[in-house]
């Protein structure tokens, strides 16, 4: 994303919470949670850093946004994985939950990390997370087995993206199996 540029003058934005989220996603997308500000956001959406902060109390509100933004994707992705048939819903939702993965590390990691453990200080996100859950639990008929694959494909996510085994689709599908 390229910084619109700044004047002296007054600029209004149209939504300017959505492009502030749209540049911060772009900072996760290349250096992570670490890489996320508000200073550098409003940067990039061309405003003052003050815009920012009538939108956002601070840069947990905004990773907060980000991790609900990426739980609504993430459901998306589920619920289309499912919709496509073809094979039990449990395996699509596991296909779909490594190739969400993959695709958006930075997201992935976002959504899962510490800041979930905070979530009652954000209760949209919480609502997210668990909404997430619920639909594995329903796939997989009750909570320990709900918890069983979710361990198992989160952390063969994880395996993949820390590089300690390769991304190899045929050990993935029959993993997941």
């Amino acid at each position: 994303m390229q910084a619109m540029p700044t004047s002296g003058k007054s600029y209004h934005h149209g939504d300017l919470r959505a492009a502030l989220l749209d540049a911060a996603d772009a900072l996760l997308d290349e250096g992570g949670d670490g890489a996320v500000s508000l200073r550098e956001a409003a940067r990039m959406a061309g405003v003052s850093p003050t815009a920012a902060y009538r939108h956002f109390a601070d840069k947990e509100a905004l990773l907060a946004a980000l991790a609900l933004r990426g739980f609504e994707a993430f459901g998306a992705a589920m619920g289309q994985a499912v919709a496509l048939g073809g094979v039990s819903p449990h395996v699509a939702r596991g296909r779909a939950y490594i190739r969400f993965a993959l695709a958006r590390p930075g997201r992935f990691r976002l959504m899962f990390g510490p800041l979930l453990a905070r979530s009652p200080a954000h209760p949209a996100l919480l609502a997210a997370s668990r909404q997430a859950f619920a639909a594995l639990q329903a796939d997989a008929g009750g909570r320990e087995a709900a918890l069983r694959g979710w361990g198992m494909v989160h952390g063969l996510a994880l395996l993949i993206l820390d590089g300690a085994i390769p991304e190899d689709g045929d050990l993935i599908e029959k993993l997941i199996r």
